[in-house]
């Protein structure tokens, strides 16, 4: 009788815990999924957005642009989640910061839909800042050696961040 209860007592504790780890798995897989959506910095919405074209030709007449555009996450910085890169029509890549280091976006974000309210300015990063940025991204350090030159590009300073559940 004891070896009976004794054996059941064992069967249930491994069935108990072998039930914990796996649900809290499957809440670790919901809880990532669910977070990345959302607002982040001010409250924005998604109406008045200008077409991502149309911000690069007042860009390269101004210097500047204020408003809203949408686009896709193509990277974000693996370190904080406090920048992130998304492609432009014109074939390059626009660097998104956040207003006073005020807010960052999810790490895991990189495919994610989003609208983003903010100034774009056309500016030259030095080379320190793009071998950070290049560190932030995890690159190797001959890939951060590598880079020597300085960096004309559209950048964007984000006050809001929708990121889109995807489709």
């Amino acid at each position: 009788m004891k070896k009976q209860l004794l054996i059941f007592a064992l069967f249930s504790i491994g069935l108990a815990f072998s039930c914990q780890t796996e649900k809290k798995e499957t809440e670790t897989n919901l809880e990532t999924v669910a977070e990345v959506p959302g607002n982040y910095g001010a409250e924005i919405s998604d109406d008045g957005i200008t077409a991502s074209v149309d911000m690069i030709n007042q860009v390269e007449v101004s210097g500047t642009f204020e408003g809203k555009i949408e686009g896709k996450i193509n990277e974000v910085c693996t370190k904080k989640g406090c920048w992130l890169t998304m492609d432009l029509p014109n074939g390059e890549s626009m660097r998104v910061t956040f207003k006073d280091y005020g807010f960052f976006v999810p790490t895991d974000s990189q495919g994610f839909p989003l609208v983003l309210e903010g100034v774009a300015t056309l500016t030259t990063t030095d080379v320190a800042t793009l071998q950070h940025f290049a560190e932030d991204q995890g690159k190797s350090p001959e890939e951060v050696a590598a880079i020597t030159e300085p960096k004309r590009e559209i950048t964007f300073e984000a006050t809001g961040v929708i990121i889109k559940a995807k489709a």
